[in-house]
């Protein structure tokens, strides 16, 4: 009889097949820990409580039968009281603490000489902002010093702009550890605008479904039908992010809140961002997934929701903001040709599209477990999601005339259309129109001069909040600057019209001023908008006058006196009656994408139509750069 042969194993191959079995079993073995740590003991397989006492993550389902539904976030992790008895028992006993104590948010320690309040502020684990790594240029943690002022040590230049009881966290710096000292953050709330302008009537087609009871995404039958069918639009602005919870079968969006980037302890600008993500990789990632679970929590505890009904996520933001959520390296993007890895495999023929599709779960972000979350592309370089958001928006894929887009902000967008040709452009303008770099420039808070005007030799203000004056915003500024010229306070080169003076006194009974570096750092931050918008028009082959319909997009963009804008050279001179302001369409874009599969694949074919200018490839960029420096409004024709 004929032995059977036998088959030789390919070494190489079984290797890979025994590594493939290790890796899957050591990612069940993570997952199993992952969540006997985190998941409460509880909560069945379904997502139900089996507790038989009450709990605040218990809803009740809508025909109340069966058991509750569980809303937690799977976040009960009990080894941090351990973590924090070893934290409190590691203080060494060698430090020199004085008889004083330091307070905020009701919570103590002991006062010791050197530390500055940022320093107790950590140890209190009060939040306090700040984007300068604490160097006093960025103006963000102001602390109110309710007791023991004179426990600090003087104010220094850094300071020189705060009275009264007010200081910078990072520079107050405690000299007498024998008197009590209570401080607390400087609660600000921006002013954040939330919506569009525009209510378009969009037909519903979601990718996200539901028939007979089961919920389908995209034909794929995922989840039996809880009670709701919901989703999330999500513009992830660099200063602030917008969050507006969608009802998907009816389209109509249900609430939209609004708040600070928590990544701005990053920087306040995309290349600080970058370089800080390159340094610790993670960490802004899961500062935004942080802010957005815990936003996503206040809203199932208000409107009475659990988030596994939250079925699909479409974000938009600027490059480095989607890919810094979708757990992208986003260096490449800080550096020529400043394209992200995305943009570069579109390029090479690796991917048909730079959209980017992604499960929650994956992001860490607390939806539905098979939910998913869709970025819009990217349409090259700086000019990101958020853009492709605002075409969305505007309907440009329609538009028949001269369109021109603006969308201004910390990186200002620039798009122009006309018949099929469409030309787009990045300004990088940095943070000095949202208080950045000015000594008395503040975003929009409470306390911030949002409007200016001269009258009977003096300065009239408006404030945010209707309080007393902390310092400037980007509107106020401009509004300042449009007033010295028409005046003629200041020449077209921000000089004042005493050449000799340095600083001009804005509000003399709250010490407000504008200085003459000021006016520069303004300049050059103007002349960035200027440029985008100058050379782009020439590009186009057009004049402002040219220009049927000039959008203006954003928050700050919102607030802006045009007339004034178009005075000192920050928007091009294209006739008012032609100016629209859109406000937030970013956030209104996200909407119709999410409820629209037809809007969708519309912005996916519209920007790859879309071209490219390189401002600082401009043969003459200097000196367009340099004219733009001057605050004097934009030449109508050009050469």
């Amino acid at each position: 009889m004929k032995r059977p042969e036998i088959q030789k194993i390919d070494k190489e191959e079984y290797q890979k097949r025994l590594d493939r079995i290790t890796e899957l079993f050591s990612s069940m073995t993570v997952h199993a820990d992952e969540q006997s740590t985190y998941r409460c003991p509880y909560k069945n397989k379904e997502d139900r409580c089996t507790a038989k006492f009450g709990c605040r993550n218990q809803r009740k389902p809508d025909n109340s039968q069966g058991l509750l539904i569980c809303g937690g976030d799977d976040k009960l992790d009990y080894r941090q009281a351990w973590e924090t008895e070893a934290v409190q028992g590691s203080v060494s006993i060698d430090a020199e603490y004085g008889m004083g104590t330091v307070t905020s948010d009701d919570r103590t320690c002991k006062l010791s000489v050197g530390k500055t309040i940022f320093d107790y502020a950590d140890e209190l684990a009060v939040q306090v902002p700040t984007s300068c790594f604490r160097t006093g240029q960025c103006h963000e943690c102001i602390v109110e010093i309710k007791q023991g002022m004179e426990a600090l040590q003087p104010r220094n230049e850094a300071e020189s702009f705060l009275q009264e009881n007010y200081r910078l966290a990072c520079q107050a710096v405690v000299s007498d550890a024998d008197i009590d000292l209570d401080f607390s953050p400087l609660r600000r709330n921006p002013k954040i605008l939330t919506d569009s302008n525009q209510t378009p009537i969009v037909d519903m087609d979601p990718i996200v479904t539901c028939q007979n009871g089961v919920v389908y995404y995209d034909g794929e039958g995922i989840d039996k039908y809880r009670g709701h069918l919901y989703g999330l639009a999500i513009d992830l602005g660099t200063t602030t992010v917008v969050i507006s919870l969608v009802d998907l079968e009816n389209g109509k969006s249900i609430t939209t809140s609004a708040f600070e980037n928590p990544q701005r302890f990053g920087g306040s600008d995309i290349m600080h961002r970058i370089s800080y993500d390159g340094a610790h990789h993670g960490e802004l990632r899961k500062a935004i997934v942080n802010a957005i679970n815990n936003e996503i929590l206040q809203m199932e505890e208000r409107f009475g929701f659990v988030r596994q009904e939250i079925y699909e996520i479409v974000a938009v933001g600027n490059s480095t903001m989607r890919d810094i959520l979708f757990k992208l390296d986003v260096q490449s993007i800080g550096q020529k040709p400043y394209k992200s890895m995305i943009e570069q495999a579109y390029l090479a023929g690796e991917r048909s599209t730079t959209s980017l599709t992604e499960k929650t779960r994956r992001l860490g972000i607390r939806a539905n477990p098979k939910a998913k979350v869709y970025g819009l592309p990217l349409i090259a370089s700086h000019v990101g999601a958020d853009t492709a958001a605002v075409l969305v928006a505007m309907d440009m894929a329609s538009q028949k005339e001269t369109v021109m887009l603006i969308d201004v902000g910390t990186n200002t967008e620039v798009v122009i259309g006309h018949a099929g040709r469409m030309l787009a452009a990045s300004c990088p303008a940095g943070p000095a129109f949202e208080g950045g770099l000015i000594k008395y420039g503040m975003p929009g808070y409470d306390g911030a001069i949002e409007s200016v005007r001269w009258a009977d030799g003096q300065f009239e203000c408006d404030i945010i909040g209707d309080t007393q004056p902390h310092g400037l915003c980007g509107s106020g500024l401009i509004d300042l600057l449009a007033e010295l010229r028409r005046y003629d306070q200041m020449t077209p080169k921000g000089v004042f019209a005493d050449k000799k003076q340095y600083e001009l006194t804005v509000v003399p009974e709250y010490g407000i001023t504008l200085s003459r570096e000021d006016a520069s750092n303004l300049a050059q931050a103007k002349a960035a908008n200027y440029c985008g918008q100058f050379i782009l028009i020439r590009h186009f082959g057009i004049s402002p006058l040219d220009i049927t319909e000039c959008y203006l997009a954003g928050g700050f963009a919102n607030y802006v006196n045009v007339d004034n804008a178009i005075q000192i050279g920050f928007l091009a001179p294209v006739p008012k009656d032609r100016i629209t302001k859109i406000g937030n369409a970013a956030i209104q874009g996200a909407r119709e994408v999410l409820i629209s599969r037809k809007k969708r694949e519309s912005i996916e074919r519209l920007v790859k139509g879309i071209d490219h200018v390189e401002l600082e490839t401009t043969p003459d960029f200097f000196e367009v750069f340099v004219e733009g420096c001057q605050f004097k409004p934009m030449p109508n024709e050009f050469r």
